[in-house]
């Protein structure tokens, strides 16, 4: 983390092994528990997601685990996986006819 980072959850300061959370990392962390919890509720393993909803799963598993911040759009198209997730994979199924 950057010394200059704005701090959202600071360090346990009587605990040698906690440490001071960014807000870029809450945030990173909130979007990995919004894809997370889109992908388990329609009981889909990470690649059978992918393939449904045409996403990298590279990428999937990096936003999941938080390792690269999920951008807004990929925000926005989750939201609308989760509630129609049907509809998007039959849209994205006519895209291969």
């Amino acid at each position: 983390m950057q010394k200059n980072e704005p701090i959202a959850l600071p360090a346990d300061p009587k605990d040698a092994d906690d440490f001071d959370v960014s807000v870029e990392a809450m945030e990173r962390g909130q979007r990995a528990r919004l894809i997370r919890v889109t992908r388990t509720k329609l009981g889909l393993s990470q690649s059978e997601f992918a393939a449904r909803f045409k996403v990298p799963v590279g990428t999937l598993r990096d936003w999941e685990q938080a390792r690269v911040t999920a951008p807004d759009f990929a925000i926005a198209y989750l939201r609308v996986i989760a509630r129609h997730p049907d509809m998007v994979a039959e849209v994205l199924a006519g895209e291969a006819a």
